[in-house]
């Protein structure tokens, strides 16, 4: 071997060694592996590596190295000529490009040193179109196919502890719930009996409400093939695989492998809402429909196992699912005569199982819940009083528009006909509470009114329906999403609960849906969170007062920015008495495919929701001290001061956001149906919280995220030096306040600054660089601040798995950053490319058709779908989109 090759294995090794933990044994809680997977794993890099890689380099098998060359790297009969050919038969060079990218990316995270970022840029630069398309690609396959990686480790892991009775730790911020484990730790810690748990959990509805949100960027034809390379992965990590059955894995990993290199990841036209609504529905067929029946049976034996010999009623609402992408619900019953002939054994079998599947999916499979944003109804409204000559809906004030509304909804008169002036707009509206009026009442959920604000909101949606002859009209759900909104919140239900009408519409019930989303944009993430747990206490409290069963609905994304995080830890870290065995929430974007992927990952789902809501339930978390309360109000107000000082009141924010992220180009991803913004004018106010956090996530710098916390500890800091004391007592001690921090320095180990630099210097004018540099000094104080009140020297302290995790990814990323950063460069400035020594395209190269699959593109050749490529490999590397 040469002195370079031997010089660049050395670094490689030497990256490896840092990333990876020097100690694999049963007792290590940071890994545990199949033992022949890694053995496989390792005779690869061994034929890259020389035959010493086994005395020097022990790590799991997401960091293979080899597998940016190979997108094989679970293949032990791979060597490099056999890689090559895979990847890209035509072209030899291809793989050390890649590899030098690697290289420079692994020497950067290990030093930090901003030169190699330039150095970097230099290789990606000095490539021709259809090998930048190539090299975004492979890092984007690659992190994709870790994914897939880790995800079976994870559930190989936590399988061998199940059998060794070896439970999670609660407090750890990857811990899964496991029902049979939740069932005895309320029995046997918690002193619960048996059959009040029993009455509990029976009692209890999980409805999980499935949305279009557009966070999903792998194409669904992607998604079948990982899914298929997942199944392999599984049955690889079997003990007892035999020689025959592993060849014939190798050989169906590989052809899976190179068939999701073969398939184009970019969507070339965006989907439609019926588009969404066939992708939605596919999960039901493919893992619900036979998941929701073997979950109910798992629970039937956890219920056994702490002395329950009944089953759980087969219309048990346990479980319930509605969508906003179509959808219907319930069913009937048919199995009393098999039980009065002394047949149970036989009624508990499949029919037992066809039952529980009626009871949950209904004739229809799944409700569809309608959405509609509050002013689209007052424009209605508007249009029908300035028919009637009655003055504008827009002008009145609360207390008239409520006077009006009430008085027409105890009236039986008509208010319009067909001769209302309609524009394209109000028409739409009408038109969708026809169509309720048409399809049987089953076929819909609820009524969710987006950035409701007052009583008027919910009181003009019934009018609506009855205008529009609902015979059975949906529950009317509002969505407060704006901090203002969700301050407010609670009295405006109040005003609801007071008034006769209404209560005798609504029969004792209500749901109030939370928006944790605009929320976060609005006021930052802290005094979002903050604002939200308040809201819901009081909105349980009026809810009391009034004698209403209140159902809270938690409009959750799928990243920290917008109300993600681990689910038992983000139910158990809800105010007590707010979920009280009823819940609803949002499954969104990537998320479904995240929860409903493969049919282990939908019972997974299925036992975290359930377990976690008895959980809350039967022992719900501490109320938090009156000296934290006093803590978080103030906190709060200084985090908002300074996330809205920067984010709506500096000039030239907007300005720098734009310029220093890729929002604007958001949109060429093509994995929504709906615009980035709710109008086509103004600024951050109009975007969706989606592109939003997207364009931060990209650049890795995570704005929404911490911004407004470093402010809020320093204030409270500088008061009074005993609060770091206090803050850490609520670290310590108060769920919420635990998690909130957690997540936040989860999403710090998952940023870098110095990425976010390059973006500035490549992108952002002159004038705005020193804007840039207070941002991340705030960022680092921020960082800084939040380890002293986690009590942790490094990120991540208390959970050296999760770090390590996400460790392994960084290079990898980074390659993509930087590639995107120069990409984004060239097509923002036509002159740049001018500076760059291009390369001849040779029409005759496979790479040039790769640059032919975007024929119409504004931009040089293989540029946009670079940058798409790009986008795409980084959300697979953070594992969000938005």
């Amino acid at each position: 071997m040469s002195r370079d090759s031997l010089e660049r294995h050395a670094s490689i090794d030497a990256q490896l060694r840092l990333l990876a933990p020097g100690k694999v044994s049963e007792d290590d809680k940071l890994v545990e592996y199949d033992a022949l997977l890694v053995d496989r794993f390792l005779d690869i890099l061994q034929c890259l590596h020389g035959e010493d890689l086994r005395e020097t380099v022990g790590f799991p098998m997401l960091l293979l190295h080899c597998a940016v060359l190979s997108f094989a790297y679970f293949s032990s009969n791979f060597g490099r000529d056999k890689i090559q050919k895979l990847v890209r038969p035509h072209t030899i060079q291809y793989p050390r490009y890649v590899q030098e990218c690697y290289e420079i990316s692994a020497k950067y995270e290990g030093t930090g040193d901003p030169s190699k970022l330039d150095e970097l840029g230099n290789v990606l630069m000095s490539l021709d179109p259809g090998d930048s398309i190539l090299v975004a690609s492979s890092f984007s396959h690659m992190l994709n196919l870790g994914n897939l990686a880790e995800e079976v480790q994870i559930a190989y892991r936590r399988r061998n502890r199940l059998k060794k009775g070896d439970f999670v730790d609660e407090n750890n911020a990857t811990t899964e719930s496991d029902i049979e484990e939740t069932l005895k730790r309320l029995v046997e810690q918690l002193h619960k009996s048996p059959l009040e748990v029993f009455d509990a959990l029976k009692n209890q509805t999980v409805d999980l409400v499935l949305t279009a949100h557009p966070t999903q960027s792998i194409r669904r034809s992607l998604l079948q093939k990982h899914s298929r390379i997942r199944n392999c992965l599984t049955e690889l990590t079997a003990k007892d695989i035999t020689p025959d059955d592993q060849h014939e894995l190798d050989e169906t990993l590989q052809r899976e492998i190179q068939a999701a290199f073969r398939t184009d990841e970019i969507r070339r036209t965006p989907p439609t809402p019926q588009d969404e609504m066939r992708a939605g529905m596919s999960y039901f067929h493919e893992t619900i429909w036979k998941g929701v029946p073997k979950f109910l049976r798992r629970v039937d034996t956890a219920l056994k196992n702490i002395g329950i010999n009944e089953r759980v009623p087969y219309n048990a609402p346990l479980i319930q699912f509605s969508s906003w992408m179509g959808g219907d619900r319930d069913g009937k019953k048919c199995s009393r005569s098999l039980c009065s002939c002394g047949d149970r054994t036989i009624a508990d079998g499949s029919l037992l199982d066809f039952l529980r599947r009626v009871s949950t999916f209904g004739l229809c499979l799944v409700r569809l819940d309608i959405r509609q944003e509050s002013d689209r109804h007052s424009d209605v409204l508007d249009a029908i009083t300035n028919h009637l000559g009655i003055g504008s809906y827009h002008e009145w004030p609360e207390v008239k528009r409520q006077e009006w509304l009430l008085y027409e909804l105890r009236g039986k008169r008509p208010l319009f006909g067909p001769d209302l002036p309609q524009t394209e707009e109000i028409a739409d509206v009408l038109q969708t509470f026809h169509v309720i009026a048409e399809l049987p009442s089953d076929s819909f959920g609820a009524y969710i009114i987006s950035m409701a604000t007052a009583p008027s909101d919910v009181l003009a949606v019934e009018l609506l329906q009855r205008e529009c002859r609902v015979k059975k009209p949906l529950r009317v759900v509002p969505l407060f999403e704006k901090l203002a909104d969700l301050e407010a919140a609670p009295a405006a239900l109040a005003r609801l609960f007071s008034i006769d009408w209404y209560m005798n519409r609504i029969d004792g019930k209500q749901e109030v849906m939370i928006g944790y989303s605009d929320s976060g944009k609005d006021a930052g993430r802290l005094s979002a969170a903050w604002q939200l747990y308040k809201a819901q206490e009081e909105l349980v409290q009026v809810a009391k007062q009034y004698g209403i069963k209140l159902t809270m609905f938690h409009g959750r994304g799928g990243t920290v920015g917008r109300g993600g995080g681990p689910t038992h830890l983000a139910l158990l870290s809800q105010p007590p008495e707010t979920i009280n065995g009823s819940l609803r929430v949002t499954v969104q974007g990537e998320v479904i495919e995240q929860s409903f992927g493969e049919e282990h990952l939908c019972f997974r789902t299925l036992q975290r929701f359930t377990a976690a809501t008895l959980e809350h339930g039967m022992h719900p978390p501490i109320s938090p001290k009156p000296e934290w309360r006093s803590l978080m109000d103030e906190m709060a107000v200084v985090a908002t001061e300074e996330y809205r000082a920067i984010v709506f009141k500096e000039p030239r924010f907007v300005e720098y956001f734009r310029l220093a992220t890729p929002e604007t180009e958001y949109g060429r991803m093509n994995i929504g149906s709906r615009p980035s913004k709710r109008k086509p004018s103004g600024g951050i106010e109009s975007l969706r919280a989606i592109p939003w956090i997207f364009a931060w996530t990209q650049t890795r710098f995570h704005l929404p995220v911490w911004l407004g916390f470093g402010a809020a500890f320093k204030h409270v800091m500088d008061k009074d030096i005993r609060n770091l004391q206090t803050l850490r007592e609520m670290y310590k001690e108060w769920p919420f306040f635990r998690v909130t921090i957690d997540l936040v320095e989860m999403v710090f180990a998952k940023g870098d600054p110095g990425i976010a630099a390059l973006y500035d210097k490549l992108l952002v004018s002159d004038e705005l660089w020193p804007f840039g540099e207070r941002l991340r000094a705030n960022y680092q104080e921020t960082k800084h601040l939040l380890l002293q009140v986690a009590g942790h020297r490094d990120l991540l302290e208390g959970d050296p798995y999760l770090k390590q995790r996400l460790r392994l990814r960084h290079a990898y990323i980074t390659t993509l950053n930087v590639c995107q950063a120069y990409t984004l460069k060239r097509m923002r400035d036509p002159n740049f490319h001018e500076n760059v020594k291009a390369k001849e395209i040779d029409l005759n190269d496979s790479a040039a058709d790769l640059v032919k699959l975007n024929p119409t593109s504004e931009y040089a050749p293989g540029l946009e779908d670079t940058l798409i490529l790009t986008m795409k490999g980084i959300a697979a590397g953070m594992r969000n989109t938005g």
